[in-house]
C-alpha cells in the first residue's frame, strides 16, 4: 500500500518573506499545499502567486487570533480591541466560545467573510485549517463543519499527532511542547466524534515539533510506519516582513529542509506519495 503524504505550510499571505517561501519550497523541495490567512497584508500577493503555480494545494488558514477582521459586521468587534485587530489569544477564544453564543457568531461571521474572500478572488479552497487550531474547540468546530458543506470544501484538517512523537527516537521537544501536542490532540479526538465528514487525513505532524522541521525530523519521519495520509504542517519563511511572531529564524531552517534534496530521497525510498488534499478522492484516501 503506497502511502500518502501532505505536506502543508500555514500562513501563506503573512508577509512576503513567507509568500517567497513557499514558492519556492514547493517549486524546489517536496512542499505540496499551503493555506492562506485571508486577513493578512500580503495575502492579495500569495492569491496571485498560487493562481501561477496551479500544481499547490491551497487551503484556507482561518484566523480570528492576529490581525484585522474582514467583514464589517458590527458583531465582529465582540472580537476586537481598541486598535481594531483581534484581541483573544486562542485559549481564551477557547473559552469564551463555550460561554457565550454572541462570540460564536462573530466567528461564524468572521469565518465566512475570509472563506468567501478566498473564493471571490479566483481560488477554489482545498481544505481549511487554522491559526493555532483553534478550529478544533468543539462549538467553533460545528460552525467550521457547517462552512465547508455552504461553501463545497471537501476536508478539513485533522491535528490528531501520535503521542510517540514526543518520545522514542524522534528529536526531543519541551515539557511545553508536548503540552500543546496532547491538548491538539484531544480536541481531534472530540472533533471526530462531532462530525468526521471532512476528516480526510488519518495522522498528523509538525505540532510537538512546531518550528524544528528539520533534517532529524524527516530522518525519523521516514521510518514511521503510519497508514493512509499522513499531513505534516511547516512554516517556512524569510523574515522580510514578518510581524511579532515565535517564529522567526526557524521559518528558514524548515525552508532550508523542505528544500533538501536528500528529503526528497528520504521519502521517496519509504515509498511515500507526496499529495495535497485536492488529490484525495471522495472517500478520503
Amino acid at each position: 500500500m503506497i502511502r500518502k503524504l501532505i505536506i502543508n505550510a500555514d500562513d501563506f499571505g503573512l508577509c512576503k518573506g513567507v509568500n517567497k517561501a513557499v514558492i519556492e519550497a514547493h517549486t524546489t523541495g517536496v512542499l505540496t499545499s499551503a493555506t492562506i490567512m485571508a486577513n493578512m497584508p500580503a495575502s492579495d500577493e500569495a492569491i496571485a502567486l498560487a493562481k501561477k503555480t496551479p500544481t499547490l494545494g491551497i487551503g484556507v488558514h482561518l484566523n480570528v487570533i492576529e490581525g484585522k477582521p474582514l467583514s464589517s459586521d458590527s458583531i465582529v468587534e465582540l472580537l476586537l480591541d481598541g486598535s481594531g485587530e483581534f484581541k483573544y489569544s486562542a485559549y481564551k477564544l477557547a473559552f469564551k466560545s463555550f460561554l457565550n453564543k454572541k462570540i460564536l457568531k462573530a466567528i461564524e461571521v468572521e469565518l465566512a467573510e475570509q472563506i468567501s474572500s478566498i473564493i471571490n478572488r479566483g481560488i477554489k479552497p482545498t481544505h481549511l485549517d487554522s491559526h493555532k487550531h483553534f478550529h478544533c474547540f468543539p462549538p467553533v468546530y460545528r460552525i467550521v463543519c457547517s462552512l465547508a458543506a455552504d461553501f463545497g470544501i471537501g476536508a478539513i484538517r485533522w491535528p490528531w499527532e501520535p503521542a510517540t512523537v514526543c518520545l522514542s527516537d524522534w528529536p526531543p521537544v519541551e515539557f511545553s511542547d508536548k503540552t500543546r501536542a496532547f491538548l491538539a490532540r484531544q480536541m481531534a479526538l472530540s472533533c471526530q466524534r462531532l462530525d468526521s465528514r471532512f476528516i480526510k487525513n488519518d495522522i498528523f505532524f509538525g505540532i510537538a515539533h512546531t518550528g524544528r522541521i528539520n533534517d532529524a525530523f524527516w530522518s525519523e519521519f521516514s521510518k514511521t510506519q503510519f497508514i493512509g495520509v499522513a499531513e505534516v504542517m511547516t512554516h517556512p519563511g524569510y523574515p522580510e516582513g514578518l510581524r511579532k511572531t515565535r517564529l522567526v529564524g526557524q521559518r528558514k531552517v524548515e525552508l532550508k529542509w523542505l528544500c533538501e534534496p536528500a528529503i526528497k530521497q528520504f521519502l521517496a525510498e519509504a515509498d511515500i506519495k507526496l499529495i495535497h488534499y485536492g488529490n484525495i478522492d471522495g472517500n478520503g484516501k
